[in-house]
């Protein structure tokens, strides 16, 4: 019931386009063509019937022929009745019969006069002064047509059309007339309809079905002409969207398999230089004709132990990352003092910018102290924005942190008074390991996947992040709107319950 609503609705401002409906009406016009040609056939006909009467009523034929038979006789009272009339009214749509006063009968067919109708002619003639009466006799029985034969003025015979025959003569004359050529305008009028009626429907349905087998044979450029606005139309209009949807997702696997090849060399060259220093160390320490002080043994163990941590970190980052772009977990959101987070980055890294004398400040506005979103993955953006604006400051450098609220949401930025970024490196930095630009090759200690890892999670709270940089500030924006839900559901509104840091 539905489907049949959404039909309707579909068709229902455009119904005069539907195929269907066309074709209905161009058999309907067609059944009209075919009676009005066969009721011309008709007219035709019954106009060019044989006979020296076309088109007359029996009256008037009875009358015509009694009029002519009078004259006739008056002329040659000897002339032969029976072939004058086969050969006069041989043709005519009527049985017309003559019985004269003297006996005789005569048709123009080959029928006999039924016993009654020339007993009772027989009796009319017999009995009847055609000049005192001054009218024509009635017979008895069945209501016939009759007119007299009158030669002087005196009544010699009766013209006698029964009732009965002609009707029957001008059906089967008629058959027999339109039998072949209305068998043949019908077969020519339907071959013709169904000509004009199908042959673009099907002309169209032949590209579609070109377009389909182009389609699975895999040309996923392919798309079917959408003009004509029927059914037709419409079934090429979604042939069309599949296809553009297949391929776009054709595009996106490639696009998918090109980025997991290239993340599966990425990782695998991240993962192979601390295995190579891990192991080139190890062997060196276990070749006994190999002499190691105590000093240089506890190095070689201190840089195993270290590129251990480092692998160890980057596994951890490429899990972090995985659940992140997965949508795995729970987010866990609720309100939060943002400037405790601040705090918290800044204490973790104090011993390192006191030492290289770099200032860290922080400022939060007012309107923006409390942020609603998960405060330890938040506080994980901040911490790889941070770490990676004092690893590119040099020393006695700034780094800046800011909170601000425009409109419905939270713009946290984190600035550097490093180098800068150049241009053609910008829209590549949330790339894994990305670390073509000199300015972030420095920190080799670094795994490559902090600004990957705070994409995501900016991305999982429906938010934004994005870079300018210019010699001497580089600034990182986050966006996060307040008044939306993330795309696993899971941030559902700012009335969870608040927790300040």
């Amino acid at each position: 019931m539905r489907r049949m609503s959404t039909m309707v609705a579909r068709w229902s401002g455009r119904w005069y386009r539907s195929l269907y409906l066309r074709i209905a009406l161009s058999f309907l016009v067609f059944v009209v063509v075919v009676l009005a040609a066969q009721s011309v056939m008709f007219s035709y006909i019954m106009s060019r019937s044989p006979g020296p009467f076309p088109g007359r009523t029996p009256n008037s034929v009875a009358i015509m022929v009694a009029a002519d038979l009078g004259a006739t006789l008056t002329e040659d009272p000897a002339v032969d009745l029976p072939e004058y009339l086969a050969r006069e009214y041989g043709r005519l749509q009527f049985h017309i019969y003559a019985v004269m006063k003297d006996g005789r009968v005569a048709a123009n067919t080959s029928s006999v006069l039924p016993d009654s109708l020339r007993r009772s002619m027989e009796e009319v003639l017999a009995a009847t002064d055609f000049k005192r009466t001054g009218g024509t006799p009635a017979p008895s029985g069945p209501p016939v047509v009759t007119a007299p034969i009158q030669i002087a003025r005196e009544l010699r015979g009766m013209v006698v059309v029964p009732p009965g025959p002609q009707g029957s003569m001008i059906a089967g004359d008629l058959g027999r007339a339109l039998s072949v050529p209305g068998t043949a305008v019908l077969i020519v009028a339907t071959a013709v309809a169904a000509f004009f009626i199908f042959s673009p429907a099907r002309r169209r349905l032949r590209v579609l079905e070109a377009a389909a087998e182009r389609l699975g044979s895999g040309d996923l450029a392919v798309r079917a002409p959408e003009g004509g606005g029927d059914e037709i139309a419409h079934l090429a209009a979604v042939f069309n969207r599949m296809a553009g949807e297949l391929a776009a997702r054709d595009e996106a696997l490639r696009t998918s398999d090109r980025l997991r090849r290239q993340m599966l060399a990425d990782v695998s060259h991240e993962l192979k230089t601390p295995l190579t220093a891990m192991r080139g160390y190890l062997e060196t320490l276990h070749m006994a004709d190999v002499a190691i002080d105590a000093e240089t043994r506890d190095r070689y163990f201190a840089t195993v132990e270290r590129e251990t941590l480092r692998l160890d970190r980057i596994v951890k980052d490429l899990l972090d990352l995985a659940r992140l772009e997965n949508g795995v977990g729970s987010l866990e959101a609720r309100v939060f003092a943002i400037q405790r987070v601040f705090e918290h980055v800044i204490e973790r890294h104090e011993c390192e910018t006191r030492a290289r004398r770099i200032a860290v400040r922080a400022h939060v506005d007012d309107a923006a102290d409390q942020v609603f979103g998960n405060p330890d993955q938040l506080e994980q953006v901040i911490e790889n924005l941070v770490a990676n604006a004092i690893r590119h400051t040099p020393d006695g450098g700034t780094v800046a942190l800011r909170a601000t609220a425009p409109d419905d949401s939270v713009v946290l930025s984190v600035m550097d008074s490093g180098p800068g970024i150049p241009a053609e490196h910008v829209s590549h930095v949330f790339d894994r390991f990305y670390k073509a630009d000199a300015a972030r090759a420095n920190g080799a200690e670094g795994s490559g996947l902090g600004l990957s890892i705070a994409k995501a999670i900016v991305a999982r709270h429906r938010g934004t992040i994005h870079l300018t940089s210019a010699p001497g500030q580089t600034v990182f924006t986050v966006t996060l709107p307040q008044d939306t839900e993330p795309r696993d559901g899971r941030l559902s509104s700012r009335q969870s319950t608040s927790t300040n840091l």
